[in-house]
């Protein structure tokens, strides 16, 4: 008999998982610090000052029209309704006009100009057109009537008086009537003023910055007489002793550093936000956030500057 050997099996050999990959450390954050952050802050307020050039030139011409628009087809229906101001009051009588209210139209056909004229001849009025002087009479009364307005910035309307000739027609339209005038000539500060006017005549001044466009360095005047009937002139609200400096020729309303101040700090604030988000997430996060919050702040705080520099620019 044959005997039969049988081997034993192999013992199971026992598998070993596959070693997982090692993942890379993440790269090492940038160190915060407080130089990268200035620094960023800057880059951006110097982006919000190419805006504040862009308010002074463009975007204020933009606002300027706009404005003119408005409030040349409110006036229209004003005049056509006989509603438009006479006098100096409001209609209760008690209290002086509101400050821009529209009280007339003036053309000046030698220099393109057709604008809507605001009471008032501060900065904020000024951005929006041609202001009539508060403590003189309106166009067209008997006395002399002040118009002012900016030579650049705004539109500029009255940038080009300096080119008018003796002769040339200023019509103003307002709530008297249709008044005409002829230019008696222009002058700078220091050349002789025009005569004293005499009993029942009426002249119209126009005021504006003269010299550089952006950096005045004296004030244009432009002088020109009534030629159709003066009207009566009634009370004035306002006399030249209560006027408010911001009103006066190359006048600043320093009323503006309050806002001014409190828009520039939420400014400083939204610039600072914007680098340390920069920093904490990436640029992409940083400039989707605070592209819309420092363009706002920045329109704000740049039309609060506007009201500090002289109201004739």
């Amino acid at each position: 008999m044959t005997a039969t050997i049988t081997e034993p099996l192999p013992a199971p050999v026992e598998e070993k998982p596959a070693p997982r990959p090692r993942t890379p450390p993440p790269p090492p954050r940038p160190r915060f610090t407080g130089g990268s952050t200035v620094g960023t802050a800057l880059t951006i307020l110097a982006a919000l000052a190419l805006g504040f050039v862009a308010q002074m030139t463009v975007l204020g011409s933009l606002s300027h029209e706009r404005a003119q628009r408005v409030a040349y087809a409110n006036f229209r229906a004003e005049l056509a309704q006989a509603t438009a101001p006479v006098s100096h009051f409001d209609e209760a009588g008690t209290d002086a006009l509101a400050e821009g209210s529209a009280v007339a139209i003036i053309s000046i056909p030698a220099i393109g100009v057709q604008e809507v004229v605001f009471e008032g001849t501060d900065g904020g009025v000024l951005s929006r057109g041609p202001g009539h002087r508060r403590d003189t009479v309106f166009p067209g009364q008997k006395g002399v009537s002040v118009l002012m307005a900016r030579r650049a910035a705004f539109g500029g309307p009255f940038a080009r008086i300096g080119d008018l000739r003796v002769g040339d027609k200023i019509t103003v339209i307002n709530g008297q009537g249709e008044h005409a005038y002829q230019v008696m000539g222009v002058r700078r500060s220091g050349e002789p003023q025009p005569p004293a006017l005499a009993a029942g005549e009426g002249r119209l001044t126009l005021v504006t910055a003269d010299g550089q466009a952006y950096a005045p360095t004296d004030v244009l005047r432009a002088d020109a007489k009534l030629v159709t009937p003066a009207q009566d002139t009634p009370r004035l609200a306002i006399g030249s002793a209560i006027l408010p400096t911001k009103d006066a020729v190359m006048g600043i309303d320093l009323m503006a550093l309050i806002p001014l101040v409190l828009w520039g700090q939420l400014l400083v604030a939204a610039a600072l936000s914007v680098a340390w988000t920069r920093h904490r997430l990436g640029p992409w996060h940083a400039w989707l956030i605070g592209v819309p919050v420092l363009g706002l702040l920045g329109v704000l705080v740049a039309g609060q500057i506007t009201q500090l520099l002289p109201n004739l620019i």
